[in-house]
């Protein structure tokens, strides 16, 4: 049997980063927030897995270190987008935004903002499509 007449259809890199993205505004420029298995990997590390994820930022008595975490899972997660962005476009690649700026760009206030951006990112990264087929056994009527 010959796949000569199959035509292969191209993925669509930017479409399938909306579709498991948040947007948001740092210092005027907007970033999408994307769970890729780059970043769930780096969490893991980090965090020992996207289920301690939560538990960790919502028990951080540390002010401080509660900003460090939420800095430090932003620019992750915007890096994500880029990162993408880059593997398309090598003669147009941007540069990798840094902890740094993120705190010199936004607000404390911003970032407890950012947080339901992050969880819907997480939560958009991690969905699962079921599809379920009616049952052939059940008579309606």
């Amino acid at each position: 049997m010959s796949n000569k007449n199959v035509e292969a259809i191209p993925l669509d890199i930017d479409f399938a980063a909306d579709e498991r993205s948040a947007v948001i505004d740092i210092g005027g420029a907007d970033y999408k927030l994307i769970l890729t298995t780059k970043a769930t990997k780096e969490i893991a590390k980090r965090y020992g897995g996207l289920e301690n994820l939560g538990a960790k930022l919502m028990n951080t008595k540390d002010f401080e270190l509660a900003l460090d975490e939420i800095v430090w899972l932003i620019t992750l997660l915007a890096n994500q987008s880029i990162l993408i962005h880059n593997l398309r476009n090598k003669e147009a690649k941007k540069d990798l935004l840094k902890e740094e700026e993120v705190e010199l760009l936004t607000t404390p206030f911003e970032l407890a903002e950012y947080k339901n951006a992050i969880m819907a990112s997480m939560l958009k990264g991690t969905k699962r499509h079921i599809e379920s087929e009616p049952s052939k056994n059940v008579e309606v009527g």
